[in-house]
């Protein structure tokens, strides 16, 4: 049986699909969408009630994973500059605190813990708890002859260090 409405459906589907190929753009090396991303995030967390330092521990993780990323598929792609490691970093923080700073994420006197606001003390707890859970794996893996302890490892270090670091803050805050 010939279903014209069918066909002609499955026509115009196929037909945006591949028009939106022919147009699509290359993915850039610091992705605005990332950084609108953190931000929506922060909105949608905001809305939820999660508290900006909890949100902020992973924004800052998020930051230096994506770093290390990027640092990661330069050296395969065996691209070099003096402090390549420090300005990849700079540029995504620079791009998602930016965009934070924009949309006025910083800055209310009743948003703050310590005398910090609470959004930047958590992306600087988040960075450097992620950071020190990476190298804390490495010192871990090289004690043992290059081999994780447990399977995923890696990936239960990283996330459990940041859910305690959550909680922590949660209780913190309360």
């Amino acid at each position: 049986m010939y279903n014209a409405n069918g066909m002609k459906k499955w026509f115009l589907l196929l037909s945006a699909i591949f028009f939106s190929w022919s147009v699509a753009l290359p993915a850039q090396a610091v992705c605005p969408v990332c950084a609108g991303a953190v931000v929506v995030g922060l909105g949608v967390s905001r809305w939820l009630g999660v508290d900006d330092s909890v949100t902020g521990l992973w924004i800052g993780a998020f930051i230096v994973v994506v770093s290390l990323w990027t640092i990661k598929w330069l050296n395969k792609k065996e691209i070099k500059w003096p402090f390549k490691r420090l300005s990849v970093w700079l540029v995504y923080t620079t791009v998602i605190l930016g965009g934070l700073y924009l949309n006025k994420a910083f800055g209310h006197p009743l948003n703050q813990l310590w005398g910090i606001d609470k959004l930047l003390l958590g992306i600087i707890v988040g960075a450097g708890t992620i950071y020190g859970a990476l190298n804390l794996h490495d010192w871990l893996k090289k004690r043992h002859h290059d081999k994780s302890y447990f399977p995923f490892q890696h990936i239960v270090m990283l996330l459990g260090s940041l859910i305690i670091m959550s909680g922590i803050f949660y209780f913190l805050t309360k």
